[in-house]
């Protein structure tokens, strides 16, 4: 294997020089438009959400709160599998 071979050097240039524009040329890139759509499905979603402020709300969450603490706060079996059943039924 030689080290030094005479157009090694050569190629290098060569690949160096293609992301380069041509001097006094400006290239333009068009930029588009940003855009967010949101799925009916998430629009759904956003009209079953609760108002955080509501006092029923704080009320809900403060007796959670407090059943976590107390040690209290269970949930049914099989609620748990009921959603997870549903989770995988829609992919």
């Amino acid at each position: 294997m030689r080290i030094q071979e005479p157009n090694r050097t050569g190629m290098i240039n060569a690949y160096s020089k293609t992301g380069q524009t041509p001097v006094g040329k400006e290239r333009k890139v068009s930029m588009g438009k940003d855009e967010v759509n949101i799925s009916a499905e998430a629009l759904e979603m956003l009209k079953q959400v609760e108002d955080p402020d509501s006092p029923a709300r704080r009320e809900k969450i403060q007796r959670l709160k407090k059943q976590v603490e107390e040690g209290t706060y269970r949930v049914p079996s099989d609620k748990i599998a009921d959603k997870i059943l549903s989770f995988w039924r829609k992919l």
